[in-house]
């Protein structure tokens, strides 16, 4: 018996040393001046935030012969003598970038960071903070819920998951109804997307704290529904008529069955972010009878992703929009379109807002610094909140 257990506690031993070594791969120095990033997985290593945000990122590959990260823009690693390589990138703007470790040509995820579904596949990143932008961050303040709900489509004939974020007091507040947001992703995310990249949960319960939005549920599902038989839609109204059948036949009767909402078009808000905010603009502006507020950030439906093409015709995509858009105003209580400062679509975006705009269709328009990343969808959402139920 005290032979078998001195060899096991001897194996235990031998495994926990191996753990060690292999989880100190990179013992390099930090940088002076330099602070982690906060989605690093150990605090006591590098990726880096220098004062100019710029970034140190580091990794032991003493075999490889090449090392890169790629930042949409790739940055060459030089190797010390002690096998550990490194570089330093230009300052990067603040927010969200995903980000690969590149090993002799091959990208794969750093394990030095926190790995998210961003790109079609799990990706790491890298969040750079924003001075005076603590809209995002944990406050000493009442705080929701953000909780994970299966549900059983009958249209895609399959279990999906979605999130569902309810407001503080709704556990106690038993009697009280709630308006409904419903939030959806981008292209190559999922409904991790706003609940984990986006800090839904955090946005809303700083805002309502602060008395900037009303209490609310934000529900966040899975916008990639495939048609039986069929692919996924393009950016058209049969396009996305999966998805509209999903959200209007299965989510929203699913969150009006299950969570005390105020069950009418008044009280219901879709909004979303680039292939979200396409969903929600066609969705949202045909299905006046379920939503009465729409939401669209950084959609490339307006131009700046397509190539050829005679462009956006609003009309169009959705007829009425413009010779009948009083009946378009009467119906909506907001209608809210942002984008970024330096993303390739906010000229698209301006251009079909003032033909819009031009045929009396009423819309709310907000652009925010930064490119096609999640700081500037962090804001629409806290923007898009603070007016809707209002």
């Amino acid at each position: 018996m005290n032979y078998l257990l001195n060899k096991s506690i001897l194996k235990r031993t031998k495994l926990l040393l191996m753990f060690c070594l292999l989880t100190g791969f990179v013992s390099a120095q930090m940088p002076e001046n330099g602070i982690p990033a906060p989605t690093n997985n150990n605090a006591s290593q590098c990726p880096c935030i220098m004062p100019d945000n710029s970034v140190v990122f580091q990794v032991k590959a003493p075999n490889a012969q090449k090392v890169q990260i790629d930042l949409g823009k790739k940055y060459d690693m030089e190797k010390g003598a002690d096998g550990i390589w490194s570089v330093q990138t230009e300052p990067i703007v603040p927010g969200f970038h995903y980000y690969f470790l590149v090993i002799d040509d091959v990208p794969v995820a750093d394990p030095a960071s926190q790995s998210f579904y961003g790109t079609g596949k799990m990706t790491s990143a890298i969040d750079i903070p924003e001075k005076g932008a603590d809209f995002y961050a944990i406050k000493d303040v009442p705080h929701g819920a953000l909780s994970s709900k299966y549900y059983y489509s009958e249209y895609t004939k399959s279990w999906r998951r979605l999130f569902v974020y309810t407001p503080p007091g709704n556990d106690k507040n038993t009697r009280e109804k709630y308006p409904v947001v419903y939030i959806q992703h981008g292209g190559g995310e999922d409904e991790t997307g706003w609940a984990v990249q986006g800090k839904t949960d955090i946005i809303l319960d700083n805002l309502i704290a602060e008395g900037k939005a009303k209490p609310m549920i934000v529900v966040i599902s899975n916008g990639n529904v495939r048609a039986p038989g069929g692919g996924f839609g393009g950016y058209s109204s049969k396009g996305m008529a999966p998805f509209k059948e999903e959200m209007t036949k299965n989510i929203v009767p699913f969150i009006d069955a299950n969570y005390r909402t105020l069950a009418d078009a008044d009280n219901r808000a879709i909004c979303g972010l680039s292939m979200g905010g396409g969903q929600s603009f066609y969705v949202g502006l045909e299905s006046s009878e379920y939503f009465g507020s729409v939401g669209v950030f950084s959609t490339g439906l307006f131009g700046g992703i397509r190539t050829s093409g005679s462009g956006f015709d609003a009309e169009k995509e959705i007829p009425g929009l413009l010779s009948e858009s009083e009946k378009f105003n009467k119906n909506l209580d907001l209608f809210y379109i942002s984008c970024g400062e330096q993303d390739m679509r906010i000229e698209h975006t301006k251009k079909a807002i003032k033909t819009m705009r031009e045929n009396g269709l009423k819309v709310e328009f907000n652009s925010f610094p930064g490119d096609h990343e999640w700081q500037v969808w962090r804001k629409s959402l806290h923007d898009f909140a603070s007016r809707v139920f209002q």
